[in-house]
């Protein structure tokens, strides 16, 4: 089993986006000293609900400071990027960290980050499986060229090629967030793993995997592929001695983070938003995750893999909104839940 951390930067009621980001980086060097396996950084735009703009930027930054810790993206938003300019950086991150980089994509939503960066509605509604599959060309191929609806251009070379890592992967993998049935095909598509959401629970992310694998299976990936597809599974962790006071902690702290970071997102046309109950959705968390002591939280871990056959996690540490806290929250992870579930 592979645990690592999932990093939003978010930005708690009262705190400076400095601070934010400062516990950040301070939670992922710590996963690193405390034995994690990973940290995952999620991007957001014009929002509290995270801080970090750009996923790979913080992910350079980050590969720089640690020398073992794998560090990924979860996720760059695709229909605000160019798959080249994207597929570049990973490149570049592939090769000088020694293939400890992997690239998380996914579709983002319809917010103003589309009129912002030009790319528009159409970009998110149907131009994700164009610029994934150009992006995923640019990382195994030795030049490219498109003749897409929303990408033209001649053959030019890959500067530089991922395959020139002395590293013994090939290239950086690429993981897809998946949230619905057509998602998750897509990604089975192209044999790529799945990063699952923390809001949904071990039934739905079996029933995933399970549509993923058959159509995988459909579209004729070998059946060891298939079996040994690395998808990852995001979640909460808060542990303490008692599991009443890692409820505590994050019903106190996340309520406040979760309102404030979503009532902010604005939608780029308009539409009318559904946001989550922000207590009630903490709730949902702390029943869902590994909330509570090492011993439920390392159960809740094993039971996770079992159900889903998932063995890899991606949890956020950072929901007591307290630096401190985190570390220690990271700490206890990786020296008291990491050892039980091996």
């Amino acid at each position: 089993m592979h645990v690592g951390s999932f990093v939003l930067a978010a930005q708690f009621p009262g705190q400076g986006q400095g601070e934010a980001l400062h516990r950040a980086v301070r939670s992922a060097e710590v996963a690193e000293e405390a034995g994690l396996d990973s940290v995952w950084l999620a991007e957001h735009h014009f929002v509290p609900y995270g801080t970090c703009p750009s996923a790979i930027t913080l992910a350079a930054l980050l590969l720089g400071r640690t020398r073992r810790l794998r560090v990924g993206t979860a996720v760059s938003v695709l229909p605000t990027a160019h798959p080249v300019s994207l597929g570049e950086q990973a490149a570049l991150l592939h090769i000088t960290s020694g293939g400890r980089f992997s690239l998380g994509v996914g579709r983002g939503g319809p917010w103003v980050d589309l009129e912002v960066f030009g790319s528009g509605l159409a970009a998110y509604e149907k131009g994700f499986p164009e610029s994934l599959d150009l992006l995923v060309r640019w990382l195994r191929e030795p030049s490219v060229a498109a003749a897409g609806e929303r990408f033209s251009f001649r053959e030019v070379p890959v500067v530089p090629r991922p395959s020139e890592s002395l590293s013994e992967a090939a290239g950086p993998e690429v993981v897809v967030a998946c949230t619905s049935p057509a998602s998750v095909r897509l990604a089975a598509e192209r044999g790529l793993p799945m990063l699952l959401g923390m809001h949904v629970g071990d039934e739905e992310k079996a029933e995933m995997v399970a549509l993923w694998r058959q159509s995988a299976r459909a579209a004729g990936h070998p059946p060891e592929q298939v079996l040994d597809a690395a998808h990852v599974s995001a979640g909460v962790c808060q542990i303490a001695d008692r599991r009443t006071d890692a409820v505590e902690a994050l019903t106190k702290a996340m309520p406040g983070w979760l309102k404030q970071g979503l009532d902010a997102h604005v939608t780029v046309d308009g539409r009318a938003r559904q946001m989550r109950d922000p207590l009630a959705y903490t709730e949902l968390l702390c029943g869902l995750h590994p909330v509570g002591t090492p011993r439920l939280c390392a159960d809740r871990l094993a039971a996770t893999s079992e159900r889903t056959g998932i063995s890899r996690f991606a949890l956020l540490v950072e929901g007591s909104g307290d630096l401190a806290a985190t570390e220690e929250n990271v700490r206890r992870l990786g020296a008291e839940v990491i050892p039980q579930v091996g």
